[in-house]
């Protein structure tokens, strides 16, 4: 008997229509209406209530009959109870291009996934970053992509760097004079600015100039649908900030409390951030800890605790500066200021270990797997992280730096002050006893010539 030939694969079926009460969410473009596929025309015909902009919902055509709910401002804190205003009604929700990109999508997936009701059904329509790519010809794998659209102007200077290209996601007419006055700000004028204007519709438009001559003679870039492409170039002589951490000690306003550069990237190495993680930066100083901490991922977040606050000031300042305008700061002493901040991922003690329970609070608050690095220069201090690396095992290290400088009509070597460093990993209980550190060694002290290695017997 010959073997009965493989069934044929299950053709695919499109996405059900949503039940009733559940919402379903329509990406739209500048082309309106006609430039929908039919599946999303289908869902705003069926709709009982279209909730949008003022602009998206006036881009739908008699035949869609539902009740034309214009969003409210502020938008995010509005949207659980005009969910709940339509329960058990057909709701579409308009939205720009691809609504999970950037967009009220993905506002809607975490309002309804609290309140444990099923996700949004989503028809997406191209974004405005891939009808710029496609104008512009780059590769959209290639592009990095900054929103200003409720978000602060500095943010977008954490992605300025040489030679790069970024797309600026606006949030209105006035957003590429802004852009390019932070741009001249940061050293970075000579960069080129295009602005496309109504992507993908009847009246899309494109002027170009550069940040320092904004806007180019004869233009007029007012419509408020707009995306600015940059190619990034720094003007010469402007500080350059790297990537990584360890930017130099001059991109930071501070009072001399400042963690140096070179012990700053150890610190960074020992804190070892994460994509998404928090961290305590207690005794803020100038903010440079948690500001590095902040520009390794986008998605990094840290709050710093100043109980001076004139200090603190400075810490939000610098902040914007490098392009993190969301550090959180808290002004205040610590332990006392460190109540009620959301548990850490990692902390980092710069200033005022010895003040009764700080490390304490700071160990208690971390969960497991949490890391804690604290830094010191006095021997008080030090004697205190010596007896906790004596409880809590991690690593106890002393940093040097010597920098070359003028020694008359020669250069050498002047010493900056050394810094102790204790940095431990939190576990969940202790994997063995303690290390046992040689029997009272003082801090600083200098074994005799007896006690070290190599040293004839006596």
């Amino acid at each position: 008997m010959s073997p009965a030939p493989p069934a044929a694969p299950a053709p695919h079926t499109p996405d059900p229509a949503p039940a009733a009460g559940r919402v379903t969410v329509v990406g739209i473009g500048a082309d309106g209406w006609e430039g929908l596929p039919a599946a999303s025309r289908e869902a705003l015909r069926g709709a009982g209530t279209l909730i949008g902009g003022a602009r998206q919902l006036a881009l739908l055509p008699a035949e869609c009959t539902g009740e034309r709910v214009p969003w409210p401002s502020p938008l995010r804190p509005a949207v659980p109870g005009l969910l709940a205003a339509h329960a058990g009604r057909e709701v579409c929700v308009l939205a720009s291009g691809d609504p999970m990109f950037h967009g009220i999508g993905r506002t809607l997936a975490e309002v309804l996934g609290e309140a444990g009701a099923a996700p949004p059904r989503v028809l997406p329509h191209p974004s405005s970053v891939s009808y710029a790519c496609a104008r512009l010809g780059w590769p959209v794998e290639d592009t990095e992509v900054v929103t200003l659209v409720g978000r602060p102007l500095a943010g977008l200077t954490a992605a300025l760097h040489d030679g790069r290209r970024l797309l600026v996601l606006s949030a209105g007419a006035e957003t590429p004079a802004q852009v390019a006055g932070l741009l001249c700000e940061r050293g970075f004028g000579p960069t080129r600015m295009r602005v496309l204007e109504q992507l993908g519709g009847p009246r899309e438009r494109q002027y170009e100039g550069t940040a320092e001559d904004w806007p180019p003679a004869g233009s007029d870039p007012t419509d408020p649908l707009n995306v600015i492409a940059l190619d990034c170039v720094r003007a010469p002589g402007a500080l350059r900030l790297a990537a990584a951490p360890g930017l130099p000690d001059d991109a930071y306003e501070h009072d001399g409390q400042l963690t140096k550069r070179h012990i700053r990237a150890a610190t960074l190495a020992a804190l070892a951030p994460a994509p998404g993680e928090l961290l305590w930066d207690v005794g803020g100083g100038s903010g440079s800890i948690g500001i590095e901490w902040m520009r390794t991922h986008r998605t990094c977040r840290a709050v710093a605790v100043e109980r001076d606050a004139v200090r603190a000031e400075r810490i939000a300042h610098n902040a914007d500066a490098l392009g993190v305008p969301a550090l959180r700061v808290v002004t205040g002493p610590a332990p006392q200021a460190l109540a009620g901040l959301p548990t850490p991922d990692a902390v980092f003690i710069g200033g005022g270990l010895t003040a009764p329970g700080l490390l304490e609070a700071c160990w208690a608050a971390l969960p497991p797997g949490g890391r804690l690095v604290a830094n010191t220069v006095t021997l008080e201090s030090e004697a205190l992280l010596a007896d906790w690396y004596r409880r809590h095992g991690g690593d106890l290290v002393r940093l040097a730096v010597a920098h070359a400088v003028p020694v008359g009509g020669f250069t050498g070597w002047r010493q900056a002050m050394p810094v102790t460093q204790w940095s431990v990993t939190k576990t969940d209980a202790p994997s063995g006893p303690p290390p046992t550190p040689p029997a009272r060694v003082e801090p600083f002290a200098r074994p005799s010539a007896a006690a070290r290695p190599g040293a004839p017997p006596t």
